[in-house]
C-alpha cells in the first residue's frame, strides 16, 4: 500500500496541526522502539512501506485512523495509539475548514447566501466532490480526500439539539446547472427538498426573473452565538475575511435581508426545485 492511500499531508501553516502530528509521531517512534522493532519490520507488520513508516514518525504525514488501530494492536500498546484518533481527526481537516467548522458549531443562527453553487452545508458527498475535482488548479487527491472528510463533518450541525436556526438563500441559476451531470443534479435536488422540510430550516430561492437583486456583491455568511456575539463575512467586506465589528455586520444583514425579501417565500421555492427535479 502506498503512503498516498494511508495518510494526509500535513500543513506546513497549520501550526496547531503541525505540532499535533509532531506529537503522535513521536509517540509511535518511541513505543515501536522500546519493543525493539526497526522502521522496515514495523512497516511490514502494518502492511505499509518503510518510508510511510518514517514521514508519519517524522511529522511529515497525517497517519489514518486505521494505522493508528493496526500500530496499537502490532506494538500491544493497549488502546493508547488508538486514542490519539480523535486529535488526529480534527488535524486532518485544512485550518480555514476547521476554523469554520468550530464557529458553526456554536452557532445558533445562521444566514447563508452562496450566488454560484449550492451552499456547502447543503452539498450531497458527490455534488461536493464533483465541485473539488472541477477546481483549477486542480487540487491532488490527497487534498479532495480532505476537503470531503470536512464537508461530510460539518453536517452534523444538522443534528444537534437545539438544532440552530438556519436560513440559505440559493440562485435558480445553481438549481439549474448541471454540474457533474443531470444524475448528480437531480440527487442534490431531492436532498434540498427533504432539508427544506426540517423546521429549522428556511430554504429560499432567488429566482432568475429578479429585475433588483441586492446579493451582486458576492456570498454572505452571518453567524449568531448564543452569548450575543456574532460574526460575518463576504467578498464585498474587509476582503471576504471573519468580521466581528457591529457596523460591518448590520451592513451584512441588511444586505441578507433585502435579499431574502427579494428571493421566493420557503414554500414557493420548494415548489420551483420540484418543477426543476421534473425537468431534470
Amino acid at each position: 500500500m502506498s503512503a498516498e492511500d494511508s495518510g494526509w499531508e500535513v500543513d506546513p501553516d497549520d501550526e496547531w496541526g503541525v505540532a499535533v502530528v509532531a506529537t503522535v509521531g513521536r509517540q509511535l517512534r518511541l513505543r515501536r522502539e522500546s519493543v525493539g522493532m526497526s522502521g522496515a519490520e514495523f512497516g511490514e507488520a502494518l502492511g505499509y512501506g518503510e518510508d510511510l513508516v518514517y514521514k508519519i514518525e517524522g511529522g511529515k504525514r497525517i497517519p489514518r485512523p486505521e494505522y493508528l488501530d493496526k500500530a496499537d494492536g502490532v506494538l500491544r500498546a493497549e488502546g493508547l495509539l488508538s486514542a490519539m484518533k480523535d486529535d488526529v481527526a480534527k488535524v486532518r481537516y485544512p485550518k480555514k475548514v476547521r476554523e469554520l467548522a468550530t464557529l458553526e458549531a456554536r452557532a445558533v443562527e445562521m444566514q447563508l447566501y452562496d450566488p454560484l453553487n449550492v451552499h456547502g452545508l447543503l452539498q450531497t458527498p458527490e455534488y461536493a466532490r464533483g465541485l473539488l475535482m472541477m477546481r483549477r488548479p486542480a487540487y491532488t487527491k490527497d487534498e479532495v480526500d480532505r476537503y470531503m472528510a470536512a464537508r461530510v463533518a460539518r453536517k452534523s450541525v444538522f443534528d444537534r439539539d437545539p438544532a440552530p436556526e438556519l436560513s440559505f438563500v440559493l440562485e435558480e441559476v445553481t438549481l439549474r446547472r448541471p454540474l457533474g451531470g443531470r444524475g448528480i443534479l437531480r440527487r442534490q435536488l431531492e436532498h434540498l427538498l427533504i432539508v427544506a422540510e426540517s423546521r429549522q430550516v428556511e430554504l429560499q430561492v432567488m429566482p432568475l426573473s429578479r429585475e433588483e437583486h441586492a446579493g451582486l456583491a458576492g456570498g454572505i455568511e452571518v453567524l449568531k452565538f448564543e452569548d450575543g456575539t456574532a460574526v460575518g463575512r463576504s467578498p464585498a467586506i474587509a476582503g471576504g475575511r471573519p468580521v466581528t465589528d457591529l457596523r460591518q455586520l448590520r451592513i451584512l444583514e441588511l444586505r441578507y435581508g433585502i435579499i431574502r425579501t427579494q428571493a421566493l417565500t420557503p414554500r414557493e421555492s420548494a415548489s420551483v426545485i420540484e418543477q426543476l427535479l421534473g425537468e431534470t
